[in-house]
């Protein structure tokens, strides 16, 4: 019943990133990749392959979707990393950039141009399609880091701080460089349709950061400080997306000003902990461990999320609830619908 009653209010997702307890318990999600759309919905959707004439059936559908699943919002990153030349190294391999030479020939004052005409049609069609109460939370896709793999490859990466570090830190100022001007143009044109701004980057893995975190603080936190001072000059709030056990560096990236952090697995930590150390200080979405709805049954899924979802909300300040990741198309369609459903039942419960 409470879903079928459900009118999208994108203050939920504010009142989290504002460290307030929302309204009502707001479902997040990082993505829902394309794949899984399609399969939910039996039709095939991908972006790539869609006329700039047909943009607003595209959007018009996906969002459509979220707003059917109880979002509050709707995540789109206009990602950066794919409009560069030699894309690609940051799923392996080695990036167009490994001399000084390399760095210095790349088109980097082309890249902005390019990127512009590639997502101006898009991001208009969402605009033009945002249904009352809704908004987007996103912004420019890709992280500094991930930036930085692309253009190198992440073991070609850790040899180029040993043996090149004038270029390694040449490299981060230099993408610091374009990320401060694709977001400042980002927040200048479409702040009115992104009730919060994000950046995906994915820092660690199971047990430790991918770089040594004095690295981190030296070469990427503070070009982290410039795009999070762009986005609160504009008086957004900023979110980061960031996988990994990354608990050595969350003060200073809650000192470089983020106001949410998402993505979690038990494997590293159980929820409780996040919490714990950092409720008190920024908003958090997320606590639902991928695993949970790869592996489990529907009922055992309905139940976890309530009984998790309900502990987290009343222990959480800001907090709103989905995965610890993002939904891939591997993930089974009922075990998804099953943690939306146990969501709107926590709502529903609260409402009595």
């Amino acid at each position: 019943m409470y879903k079928t009653l459900f009118q999208p209010d994108y203050n939920n997702l504010l009142q989290v990133l504002n460290n307030e307890r929302p309204t009502r318990l707001p479902l997040y999600e990082h993505n829902i990749d394309e794949p899984f759309i399609s399969k939910a919905i039996g039709q095939k959707l991908i972006i790539e392959d869609v006329a700039l004439t047909e943009l607003d059936d595209y959007f018009r559908t996906v969002i459509n979707f979220w707003k059917d699943m109880t979002f509050d919002g709707v995540s789109y990153e206009a990602l950066i990393c794919p409009i560069f030349p030699g894309h690609g190294a940051i799923k392996g391999g080695i990036g167009p950039i490994q001399t000084r030479k390399d760095f210095e020939r790349f088109p980097w004052n082309e890249i902005p141009r390019m990127y512009w005409e590639k997502y101006t049609p898009r991001l208009e069609a969402i605009r033009r399609n945002l249904p009352p109460g809704m908004k987007a939370y996103g912004g420019c896709g890709y992280g500094i880091f991930e930036a930085a793999q692309d253009l190198v490859g992440y073991e070609y990466l850790c040899l180029m701080q040993c043996m090149d570090p004038e270029l390694f830190a040449d490299l981060f100022v230099r993408i610091g460089d374009l990320y401060a001007q694709l977001w400042s143009e980002m927040v200048r044109r479409y702040s009115d349709i992104f009730v919060f701004f994000r950046m995906g980057d994915d820092l660690g893995f199971r047990s430790n950061t991918l770089l040594d975190p004095d690295v981190i603080r030296q070469h990427i936190i503070p070009q982290y400080k410039r795009v999070i001072s762009i986005v609160h000059s504009a008086n957004k709030k900023f979110l980061l997306h960031s996988c990994g056990k990354i608990f050595s560096i969350m003060d200073d990236l809650i000192d470089a000003g983020i106001d949410a952090k998402h993505s979690n697995e038990d494997e590293i930590a159980p929820y409780n902990e996040w919490i714990e150390k950092y409720s008190s200080r920024i908003g958090l979405f997320g606590g639902i461990d991928l695993n949970v709805l790869i592996l489990d049954t529907p009922e055992e899924i309905f139940r976890k999320v309530v009984e998790n979802g309900t502990k987290f909300r009343a222990t959480a300040n800001g907090y709103g609830i989905g995965s610890g990741n993002s939904i891939p198309d591997y993930i089974p369609v009922d075990g998804f619908m099953a943690m939306v459903e146990a969501v709107n039942e926590i709502r529903g419960r609260e409402l009595k």
